[in-house]
């Protein structure tokens, strides 16, 4: 077993330097290649725009394209191709993911803070924002309905999607039934990094995009992030490898335990697993469930990478287990304990909370109703999961009358002296005058 996962820790009998190691995340080790490359990258397609596109979709997709958009043809192959039982998984899923974002719609309010001021918070939908669904080695047709759904909802006025081509140039099928179900029309033929440049520059073919979505890899990820800081377009959240924590007592069932490590693991090469508990012998159950668990997969070889850089952690009790948690900060959080629900106030930082043993993480990728696209990297500890409010512009509203501002001025007017910031005063002032005459 020590092949596939590093061998146990004890937290107790760990220095400061050494705890820090074992919770870094993977991707962590090729952060300067990985910026290096996507920097080059996001200049080529912003320089070059379709053409760049084109090549550096033959070369990391092995598929040459004349056009990128899906056209109605592929939409209705799509929906022709599709299993009718998937077809009705997925209008079940976003059913439930409908009902739970609605019910967390923000609403707009007005409110008068004096006589004659009235203060209000308006609701707009960002106007362009553009979904990235991942299919590279696994289409996830999911995270269109999770995007999709809360951008229908949040009322955008137009919304463009982006997903890998496979080697025949076509999208994946699920993946365009998924968004026509959401009411997502205009879709991208395009992957990666490359997408994200193209949505954030905007092309000929692809439009520029206010603020871009959704989860990939740790070039997607990085991809984000650099045009956020460059100001080309506004970002949901760092969403990159996936990534998930299980806190378990000894009463916990372990092969559930196995099954939701393996659940992340097989996302990718750069996922990143781990179990902290307060029993060894739940450990080493856990370490015999991997080992059988691993053997029945199709995906093994790339949940076998990742496992070769996730932990397996004795801790000397649950508190400690917590605190190490809120310090890791996980996309996913599992509490596999005999009163979960106990310990909720104990989490301070995850991106999505699943309590008991019959909660396992795939419901809330799926069809639990919560949306899936959630802070990775220890960023749960300031960012939310994608909402429809994500969405949303927050808009402050004030107005003042006569007697409004007869009745707050002076306090403006003492504030701005102390600042120093004269001709704030003299907006105020004049019209005190004014008001008063």
């Amino acid at each position: 077993m020590s092949a596939l996962l590093a061998t146990r820790y004890d937290w107790d009998a760990l220095d400061e330097t050494s705890r820090a190691a074992l919770l870094a995340r993977p991707a962590q080790a090729v952060a300067q290649r990985t910026r290096d490359a996507v920097a080059g990258l996001l200049a080529d397609v912003q320089a070059r725009g379709d053409v760049a596109l084109r090549e550096v979709t033959l070369r990391f997709d092995g598929v040459e394209l004349t056009t990128f958009g899906v056209s109605e043809e592929e939409f209705a192959a799509a929906h022709t191709a599709v299993p009718a039982d998937l077809r009705e998984a997925m209008q079940d899923a976003a059913g439930r993911i409908e009902a739970f974002h609605r019910a967390g719609m923000a609403q707009p309010y007005a409110v008068e803070t004096a006589p004659g001021v009235v203060c209000e918070r308006v609701i707009r939908p960002i106007p362009r924002v553009g979904l990235y669904v991942p299919a590279g080695s696994a289409p996830l047709p999911s995270t269109a309905l999770m995007l999709g759904v809360p951008s229908r909802l949040a009322g955008c006025r137009d919304v463009v999607l982006c997903t890998p081509p496979r080697k025949d140039g076509t999208a994946d099928p699920a993946v365009l039934v998924a968004a026509q179900l959401t009411g997502v029309r205009r879709v991208f033929k395009l992957g990666g990094a490359q997408a994200i440049a193209a949505m954030a520059f905007g092309t000929d073919s692809v439009p520029k995009c206010d603020k871009l979505f959704g989860p990939g890899n740790s070039y997607v990820t990085e991809a984000k992030q650099q045009v956020a800081q460059g100001g080309a377009a506004a970002i949901d959240m760092p969403a990159g490898p996936s990534e998930v924590l299980v806190i378990a007592d000894a009463g916990a069932d372990a092969a559930f335990v196995a099954a939701d490590l393996l659940s992340q693991a097989e996302h990718g090469p750069d996922s990143q697993v781990l179990l902290l508990s307060d029993d060894d012998g739940l450990i080493e159950r856990v370490q015999a469930e991997l080992a059988s668990q691993l053997a029945m997969l199709d995906r093994a070889d790339i949940a076998r990478q990742a496992l070769s850089s996730s932990r397996l952690v004795k801790v000397s009790s649950l508190e400690d287990a917590f605190a190490i948690s809120n310090r890791y900060a996980p996309e996913h959080l599992i509490v596999a304990l005999r009163e979960p629900r106990t310990w909720l106030d104990q989490v301070e930082a995850a991106g999505s909370v699943f309590l008991g043993d019959y909660t396992p993480e795939a419901l809330g990728d799926y069809c639990s109703g919560t949306n899936h696209v959630l802070p990775t990297a220890g960023a749960a500890r300031a960012y939310s999961g994608v909402s429809v409010a994500s969405f949303q512009n927050f808009v402050s509203v004030q107005s003042a009358s006569r007697a409004g501002i007869a009745a707050i001025g002076d306090c403006a007017l003492t504030l701005a002296h102390a600042e120093g910031l004269d001709a704030h005063a003299n907006a105020v002032a004049i019209r005190l005058r004014r008001a008063a005459a």
